[in-house]
């Protein structure tokens, strides 16, 4: 190979000064061009290969930058011929880019931008190589390599978007493996080539971006202002070319955006959100299947801390409830609930409001798919009525609503909210007004309030059941929205609906003798609440019993007993009523602001005569049922109304039964408040006993009056004298 190349020319191809390496290469170069020309191929390969085992993969460093320089100045000599010679060339000055030395691998640089400068599209067939090289040298330490690799990967770029040789498909993997490198050199690079590429015409890059997709957004979260600003220019032209493209693949595109979607950088959220936007309005029935995941990923984004999100997320989920999809066409009813459901949980209100308008929508469209997914929610729509917003609780009702309209589970409900009272007490005391009355707007106020009497009539929590008893007694008494059921109450004596309902409640009403009380004024059945109250015994007037009495009393001077008060000015038709109130003001303490109330509101009942009606017995005896004689021999109540039974039924509500049930209950009350205090009583005694066993395990300690101190003569004569 002497006779090819001269002595000299390989020992200046090695020389340490770049001017002397720069000659050689020249000679070298007219070498392999006098070789070309000749058609001497052998010979050619001779030179490159001495070129590459003696030179680039020489021990020595000056060796092998000679070695490159001298390759690259082959391929110049060669000039259109260097094509079938390329497969010798190319790879050692790729594998000269991981050089040790940084000279090295800037001459590798150097020679590949001369060799790819003559071979221009023959040079594709080694892209992938030259690519994964070049996203190395683009994050080289030393400053120079960086900038010869720039000017190799300009050039690079040139070739690629000139040839129609260049493998997209090929290419693809190659991108996608490094989009999570998170050196900003790297990212800068691999953002250029996305941007080149889709600027060429004939590569379709849209059709792969789901491949790199995740790599760009996660991009926008870099340090680096210049890469973020990069990363979101090329991103905005996708998104334009997405809506103007005829065939976009969104599914692929959609999971990523969900995932972004919940990024803790915020500009990522809000790029990802204008996405998902957007994508809701072009990707029609491709999205039907990937619904719940987007709605997962809108409903946090509403409650976002940045107003722009919380503005596009608010938009995007209105469009995405506008849609109305078919569960035939992979809508999936269960996983849209599934979602809400889990996002009621959410720390942000208005989060939680958007999942239960959801859960309405769901049921307002495709009840019956909602409805077989009951047992999945059930649950938490419960939980959610303790919820601390009055909107959340009040749309929470709005769904239940919804459910019971179906009989088989209004019950259910109902059922399911006295336990919840009956487990969450507090709910009861801070919400049950709120869930109460909005049932009763809800669902018919009569409905609510006699399956609620249905089932604590047989409560087994004497405790429970007459605490929710008074709480519904004071809804009934001072509600808006039961105005008409106290409407119907008031004719208990005189309509049949009106008696059914009054039997209905007191069943229920039992447990708490102020509610019966109660009952009976609101209904008119003044008689019953006399006997009602003088068949109270001591036990049941307790300090408990005195509060509720004590708001009884405030009550009846609302406009709710105004009829009552009015009644008052004709004390002959309402003996009855006089001696209720008087027998309540018997009960209460002379002290009291109730007792003052009520004293003073009786004596502003006028002193005139009953009008000439007589006061009599009852044929029963009973000394406390006073009846009127009509004309034509009649009897009737102070209410008039006939009386049938001896007094003791009216309109067919059997008075005496009721009292008796009354009297029934309230024995099972002071049996169990008595059992309360016995349990108390032997939970203290036992705690006593425990004391002392520990007393009496403990060593005996002396007394001081057993210790004998010796006392001194001094201290003995001043010793008091008894």
């Amino acid at each position: 190979m002497a006779e090819v190349i001269p002595a000299a020319v390989l020992r200046n191809l090695a020389d340490k000064l770049y001017e002397k390496r720069k000659n050689a290469a020249l000679d070298v170069e007219g070498i392999v061009k006098q070789l070309a020309a000749a058609g001497e191929h052998e010979k050619i390969t001779a030179v490159i290969n001495l070129l590459t085992t003696e030179f680039t993969y020489s021990p020595q460093a000056n060796h092998r930058k000679g070695g490159l320089i001298g390759l690259a100045a082959a391929t110049v000599g060669l000039t259109s011929d260097a094509a079938q010679h390329l497969e010798q060339i190319v790879p050692p000055v790729l594998n000269s880019f991981s050089d040790q030395d940084s000279r090295v691998r800037y001459y590798a640089c150097e020679a590949l931008y001369n060799i790819a400068k003559v071979v221009r599209g023959d040079f594709i067939v080694f892209f992938n190589q030259i690519f994964d090289a070049l996203c190395k040298l683009s994050a080289d330490s030393d400053a120079n390599v960086q900038s010869a690799a720039h000017l190799l990967d300009r050039l690079v770029k040139d070739i690629v978007t000139e040839s129609d040789q260049f493998s997209i498909e090929e290419f693809i993997p190659l991108l996608r493996e490094r989009m999570n490198v998170l050196n900003p050199y790297v990212r800068q690079f691999l953002v250029g080539w996305i941007t080149v590429l889709d600027s060429v015409p004939d590569i379709d890059m849209l059709g792969f971006l789901p491949d790199f997709l995740d790599g760009l957004f996660n991009m926008l979260s870099d340090s680096s202002h210049e890469i973020r600003q990069q990363a979101d220019s090329a991103l905005s032209e996708f998104l334009q070319e997405i809506k103007n493209s005829p065939s976009v693949d969104y599914g692929r595109m959609a999971e990523i955006l969900v995932q972004r979607a919940g990024s803790p950088d915020e500009f990522t959220r809000l790029t990802a959100i204008t996405w998902i936007n957007e994508f809701v309005k072009l990707g029609g029935d491709q999205l039907v299947p990937y619904y719940a995941d987007i709605l997962g990923a809108i409903l946090p984004c509403i409650s976002d801390k940045e107003e722009k999100i919380r503005v596009v997320a608010r938009e995007t989920n209105e469009e995405l409830r506008a849609i109305k999809a078919d569960p035939a066409e992979a809508f999936d009813v269960g996983a849209i609930l599934s979602i809400a459901r889990s996002q009621l949980s959410s720390e942000w209100e208005a989060t939680r409001i958007e999942a239960l308008h959801w859960i309405s929508t769901l049921l307002n469209r495709h009840r019956t798919e909602v409805l077989q997914y009951l047992g999945d929610i059930f649950g938490t729509l419960l939980t959610a009525l303790s919820d601390p917003s009055d909107e959340v609780v009040l749309l929470v009702l709005d769904v239940h609503a919804a459910i019971a309209k179906d009989p088989q589970h209004f019950r259910q409900i109902v059922v399911f909210l006295v336990d919840k009272f009956r487990i969450d007490n507090s709910l009861l005391e801070k919400r049950g007004a709120l869930i109460i009355r909005r049932l009763c707007v809800l669902l018919n106020a009569e409905r609510v309030y006699r399956e609620l009497s249905t089932i604590l009539e047989g409560e087994p929590d004497l405790d429970f059941a007459s605490i929710m008893v008074q709480a519904l007694n004071l809804i009934l008494l001072t509600s808006l929205e039961l105005s008409e059921i106290r409407d119907l109450l008031k004719q208990s004596l005189v309509n049949p609906a009106g008696k059914d309902l009054y039997i209905s409640l007191y069943a229920s009403w039992c447990h708490s003798p102020m509610a019966i009380i109660s009952l009976c004024l609101l209904s008119q059945t003044y008689q019953h609440a006399s006997t009602v109250i003088q068949s109270l015994v001591e036990e049941d007037i307790n300090v408990k019993f005195l509060v509720q009495l004590d708001k009884l009393i405030q009550l009846l001077e609302t406009p709710i007993f105004a009829y009552l008060r009015l009644q008052l000015l004709e004390p002959g038709r309402h003996i009855w009523l006089f001696k209720a109130l008087y027998g309540l003001l018997m009960l209460l303490p002379q002290q009291s602001a109730a007792f003052k109330i009520l004293k003073t509101r009786l004596k502003a009942v006028p002193s005139y005569s009953f009008n000439g009606e007589q006061l009599k017995r009852t044929p029963s005896g009973n000394p406390y049922q006073f009846l009127h004689q009509m004309p034509g021999g009649s009897q009737i109540t102070e209410d008039g109304d006939i009386t049938m039974d001896g007094g003791n039924s009216h309109n067919g509500i059997n008075f005496a039964a009721r009292l008796q049930q009354f009297q029934q209950v309230q024995h099972l009350h002071r049996l169990h408040s008595k059992a309360q205090v016995q349990s108390r009583k032997n939970s203290t005694s036992l705690s006593k006993n425990m004391v002392e066993a520990q007393k009496q395990e403990e060593p005996r300690r002396p007394q001081l009056s057993e210790i004998n101190v010796p006392t001194s003569r001094s201290s003995s004569k001043r010793s008091p004298q008894v």
